[in-house]
């Protein structure tokens, strides 16, 4: 690494680039701050050791000059005994570290370090949050349905407000994928995305985890905690199925919403928040409010701005799509040969699971096939199954065919099941018969 040393002492800048040099670093000197402004000018440099006190151009000011020319450089600071204020002045304005003569060759080597150690640190976050940025982008959201490029259009606008957002839609549709576009997409992108799964936190332990709690608030408090929401300060915190939270904190959660204050359990003092919440659930909140499960107030404060996301069997052309994004995750750099008949099937199923369930079928069939070939028999069991209903179709009887009533009944099912995409509740209603009666023939005619 390169290092530019800036010091009136001449001595002492001799000894220490000798000692610099030996352990294999680059140096040039300096012995005042306007030669060594004019040699960073002219130069890329990696670190910086400047003294404080110096005739003419003071280390403040070269530091700040330096601060102007390149942020990502590493400044250290050299101060004499007894000038710690001036030192702590240097880092509040932008030094890395500071060193108090005189010194050692060791402690020296350590401070240098250790500032490089920290800068790599914040070069590492730096690219990491730049990698994170991008990969939520909202171009980046594959789709090639006009009803998810609407909802992604309107995550798009919601994503610069602070308003409160409401994402609705099955399980597996990719509301928490959407609720992490939003917040990487906004202005409290560098802040932190706190989630919190509802269901999966005991009911007794829901209060603490959102507000947090002081020592000795209940047995097992054994030291202060602060909650997610105090965790989320300044950035969004993401409630997920928002409609299994329990109604006593439904209350409490409403006056964070109203007043922007949360309180720690054993602890009355308000403290004050500024969180962006992104609800999202599965279930109908307008029939949980009509059952008196869920505050009506609760639901218009969440859903500011709802956002649908629809299920993958309403934009099944956006299939291919994913089962490329999949493949190309998970295939690593394998190329693939797709059946047509394996992405007939795909196209065909119903997706209960919708998104999710697609990855882990594309998933399962990568792991699973060494042929690089990927056919229907790639496909789970399930999903085989629904291959069989697929191949027997009902079709136009012969003229002179018998057909008994057994098998008109087994046609009727099978046509049922491959319209509803193997989804038996729905091929139930289409017959007309309860679910436990089309599960008790699919048993009679061998079709489980």
């Amino acid at each position: 690494m390169k290092i530019l040393l800036i010091d009136d002492d001449v001595n002492l800048c001799k000894v220490l680039s000798y000692q610099l040099k030996k352990q294999g670093y680059e140096v040039a000197t300096a012995y005042n701050g306007r030669d060594g402004l004019a040699l960073f000018r002219e130069n890329n440099y990696d670190i910086v050791l400047s003294d404080i006190q110096m005739p003419d151009v003071s280390g403040l000011e070269v530091l700040k000059e330096i601060r102007v020319l390149n942020p990502e450089v590493i400044i250290i600071m050299i101060t004499a005994y007894g000038s710690v204020d001036g030192a702590l002045e240097a880092v509040r304005s932008g030094a890395d570290d500071y060193i108090t003569k005189p010194f050692g060759q060791e402690q020296l080597l350590f401070v240098i370090e250790k500032a490089v150690r920290m800068r790599q640190l914040q070069q590492e976050n730096k690219q990491l949050r730049r990698e994170v940025e991008g990969k939520y982008r909202f171009d980046n959201m594959v789709t090639n349905s006009r009803k998810m490029e609407e909802v992604l259009q309107m995550a798009g606008q919601v994503a610069e407000s602070e308003a409160t957002v409401l994402l609705l839609g099955e399980s597996g549709t990719g509301k928490e994928l959407l609720a992490r576009a939003i917040h990487y997409n906004s202005p409290r992108k560098d802040k932190p995305f706190i989630t919190v799964n509802c269901p999966s936190i005991p009911d007794n332990l829901m209060e603490s985890e959102l507000f947090g709690h002081v020592k000795g608030a209940f047995t097992g408090a054994i030291k202060d905690r602060k909650g997610k929401f105090e965790l989320a300060n300044g950035g969004t915190i993401f409630l997920d199925e928002i409609g299994d939270l329990r109604e006593d904190v439904q209350a409490k959660l409403l006056r964070v919403l109203q007043e922007h204050e949360i309180e720690r359990l054993g602890e009355g003092r308000p403290i004050k928040v500024d969180v962006r919440v992104i609800a999202a659930t599965n279930k109908n909140l307008e029939e949980l409010i009509r059952q008196g499960k869920f505050r009506e107030d609760l639901y218009y404060r969440l859903s500011v701005i709802p956002i649908t996301i629809p299920p993958l069997r309403e934009r099944k052309e956006d299939i291919p799509y994913l089962v490329d994004f999949f493949l190309r995750r998970y295939g690593k750099e394998r190329e693939f040969q797709i059946d047509p008949q394996f992405l007939e099937v795909l196209t065909r199923y119903d997706w209960p699971g919708n998104v999710r369930e697609l990855e882990n079928v594309i998933e399962r069939a990568v792991v699973l096939t060494s042929s690089g070939k990927l056919t229907p028999s790639s496909l789970p069991a399930h999903l085989q199954t629904f291959v069989a209903f697929t191949k027997s179709r009902t079709e136009e009887p012969a003229k002179d065919e018998q057909l008994t009533l057994e098998e008109l009944e087994k046609r009727a099912i099978l046509q049922a099941l491959e319209k509803s995409g193997g989804n038996k509740s729905r091929a139930a209603k289409m017959l007309d018969i309860p679910r436990h009666v089309l599960l008790y023939r699919l048993k009679k005619f061998n079709l489980e």
